[in-house]
């Protein structure tokens, strides 16, 4: 099935995969400056209706065509009446980013390759690094990032905060850390890892309508990573119910969960379940807790199971054999396991239907270095890590 335009904040990539998608835009015959000038467009626009009244704005530009960019976005906000400064420290520059630098400059706008000429700006636009960063920043821009992030004024990041690996999220050395981080055309995979977080600030995707048939033709068809965002996340729910049906027809959910010392993460993750209106739910937890789980959740069929010398769920062959056998329509695992429900992950990751991981499974998986399994599994996956902010 095709990709549709309101899937476009699903996407994640790649440093590769988005070089691939822009490689075969260029490759079409779209011009990089043209590209440039929409791109810049629309984060200038942004700006001016996030900072709508004029300010003095630092500009940290990079060698690449995210320092491109940066440049632009200077170039408009100039024209609209802000104080523009610009810290441009590399002598080697992209044709095209040398040459907005020079056209920038003629509009006298002042240029410096020190970052104290950017003092007490109101706001930051960083410029310096966009995706497939790989190497710790140099020593002098190191140095520059570090004395952006001390002034602690808004910084607003193009892509990624500069430091950041693309992929992988990890801080090459140093990084920005970011007020909001404008990630350009599709989301990159490194902006959703737990330690990417405390830099990116408030992250939002601005769309410059690359061609899905490019993206389709990088990525595949059903792409293997993708963002569950608000709008995909409810918008089948409560499930659609013919008139005539019965519960048997409705979906089948296997939600484990809980721990003698989380058992209201059972009864939560319980009551969720079932206001997404599956027709069956059972609710697997550890014996000592079903009398409690039942008197919230009278209508779930709880599955008293073993549980270990610490309070955590250990599931029985008879609910392995149904799990991997086929018996659920989905499987959810995770709410207040604890970490030591390994048993309980390693049971699941074979079943053949869709699994959602959430919260102490996601622990036990990275623990046991198994993240590999998941893409062995023969139904889909959801995870469902702890962030609010992309």
């Amino acid at each position: 099935m095709p990709l549709q335009r309101d899937q476009i904040q699903q996407f994640v990539v790649t440093a590769a995969q988005m070089r691939a998608i822009e490689g075969r835009v260029f490759a079409a015959g779209m011009p990089a400056t043209a590209l440039m000038e929409k791109v810049g467009g629309l984060i200038s626009h942004w700006l001016q209706q996030r900072y709508s009244a004029p300010r003095t704005v630092g500009v940290l530009v990079g060698p690449g065509h995210n320092g491109g960019d940066a440049l632009v976005v200077a170039r408009e906000l100039h024209f609209r009446g802000y104080d523009l400064r610009v810290y441009c420290p590399f002598s080697r520059q992209k044709e095209l980013t040398a040459t907005h630098a020079a056209y920038v400059a003629s509009l006298g706008i002042p240029l410096s390759t020190a970052i104290e000429s950017l003092q007490n700006c109101d706001l930051y636009l960083d410029g310096l690094f966009g995706f497939g960063l790989e190497r710790p920043l140099e020593t002098a821009i190191a140095a520059a990032v570090n004395q952006v992030n001390q002034w602690g004024q808004p910084v607003i990041s193009l892509d990624l905060p500069s430091g950041l690996h693309t992929d992988s999220g990890e801080v090459l050395g140093t990084a920005m850390r970011a007020t909001h981080t404008l990630c350009l055309g599709l989301w990159k995979r490194g902006l959703l890892q737990d330690h990417a977080l405390e830099f990116i600030g408030e992250a939002e995707l601005i769309d410059f309508d690359l061609p899905l048939q490019d993206i389709q033709a990088v990525l595949g068809e059903a792409p293997v990573l993708r963002r569950i965002t608000t709008a995909s996340a409810i918008a089948a729910l409560p499930f659609s119910r013919p008139l005539a049906t019965h519960k048997y027809q409705m979906g089948h959910l296997l939600l484990i969960a809980g721990s003698q010392q989380y058992l209201g993460a059972a009864i939560l993750a319980g009551l969720a379940a079932r206001a997404t209106g599956v027709g069956l739910l059972s609710l697997a937890v550890p014996a000592s807790l079903k009398s409690t789980v039942l008197s919230h959740l009278p209508d779930a069929l709880v599955i008293d199971c073993p549980e270990t010398t610490t309070g955590a769920i250990a599931l029985d062959p008879a609910l392995i054999t149904a799990i991997q056998g086929g018996k659920y329509s989905a499987i959810a695992c995770g709410p207040g396991i604890t970490a030591q429900a390994v048993t309980a992950v390693e049971a699941v990751i074979p079943c053949p239907c869709p699994l959602v991981l959430d919260a102490d499974a996601l622990t036990i998986l990275a623990t046991l270095d198994r993240v590999s399994w998941l893409a062995a599994r023969p139904g889909f996956t959801v995870l469902t890590p702890r962030s609010r902010r992309v």
